[in-house]
């Protein structure tokens, strides 16, 4: 599909600077404000109109999700929603308000919907302590179109898993506390080099990834 040209004027900053970061840029790349100063000359405040993007799904990490980042850079992760297709960019962005967020994490149980975290407990072979906050996944509705939901996620699954460690040594002791039976069936699933999973266990590992309003819809399709 070929894409519209960022250049082109009839579309609005926001999704100019999309097509910018998708063509120009590109995922996983850096970028500073002046580079977009420099894309978008005598446009005001065309930074602001890339943040905004964050409300439709779009991952754009500053020195705060990457430490690897310098103060005045940003990196463009993955894109969300195509705002310039129309009616992807009808609701106009917002900032998470404290409320907001006070809602978000008491639907996700104040656990990383990704990893399973709680806020404050330490990652495994580490003395890091996990840190929760709120991220804005795309959802593909059941009846076609995309929606942008806001979901609990831990620091450390927002930026890729950056530093993690394994701890081999508490794994063997975990193993070593299995009873019999358990250990023949993680015996089995070593040698084959898979498990097989239920319909129902997979459904249920998927279900727990989904932001609140999309689990209030499983539970009712299900009821």
């Amino acid at each position: 599909m070929t894409l519209p040209s960022w250049t082109d004027t009839k579309y609005g900053t926001m999704k100019r600077a999309a097509l910018w970061l998708v063509t120009v840029v590109g995922e996983g790349n850096v970028f500073t404000k002046e580079d977009v100063k420099g894309a978008f000359p005598g446009v005001s405040q065309a930074d602001r109109r890339v943040r905004d993007l964050r409300d439709h799904g779009w991952q754009i990490d500053t020195n705060r999700e990457d430490a690897g980042l310098g103060q005045h850079e940003q990196r463009f992760v993955k894109p969300g929603l195509p705002v310039w297709e129309p009616g992807k960019a009808a609701k106009p962005g917002t900032s998470v308000t404290q409320t907001q967020r006070r809602d978000v994490l008491a639907r996700d149980g104040h656990l990383c919907r990704s990893c399973g975290i709680a806020p404050g407990e330490e990652y495994a072979g580490s003395y890091e302590a996990a840190q929760l906050d709120i991220a804005r996944r795309v959802v593909k509705q059941s009846a076609g179109g995309e929606a942008v939901e806001l979901v609990a996620e831990c620091k450390r699954c927002r930026v890729g898993g950056r530093g993690q460690a394994t701890d081999l040594s508490a794994i063997l002791g975990r193993a070593g506390r299995l009873g019999a039976l358990e250990r023949s069936l993680l015996r089995r699933w070593i040698d084959q080099e898979k498990r097989e999973f239920s319909a129902a266990e997979e459904l249920w590992a998927v279900y727990r990834t989904l932001p609140a309003e999309s689990r209030a819809k499983f539970r009712e399709a299900l009821s």
